[in-house]
């Protein structure tokens, strides 16, 4: 069975995530919104190739990948393919400056 593991950067991105949608969408779209992400994670991590490869300088980013998170496309999930599945570095909002966000560049 494929794994997905979540850095905790990845892990705090998706609560600011969540309160945010609450609080500006109410409750059944924040809930939404963790759904398809879980939805997003399971395909990823059992066809992990799907998403954009990226360049970064930093050679610890070698084999990063980003994929939008589905019905919610404004939402990026950052994560390395692994052999038994992915490694969720960040998921961000796509209008951040995320070539520069910790994490993505350390």
């Amino acid at each position: 069975m494929p794994v997905v593991r979540l850095r905790s950067a990845a892990r705090n991105d998706l609560i600011d995530h969540f309160d945010f949608l609450e609080a500006e969408a109410g409750l059944g779209v924040a809930t939404k919104f963790l759904d398809e992400v879980e939805a997003s994670l399971a395909i990823l991590a059992t066809q992990p190739g799907m998403g954009a490869p990226l360049s970064f300088r930093d050679s610890r980013l070698a084999g990063l990948r980003k994929w939008r998170v589905n019905t919610f496309d404004n939402v990026l999930i950052f994560y390395p393919p692994m052999a038994d599945g992915i490694s969720v570095v960040r998921v961000l909002h796509a209008s951040q400056d995320w070539w520069g966000m910790p994490g993505l560049r350390e």
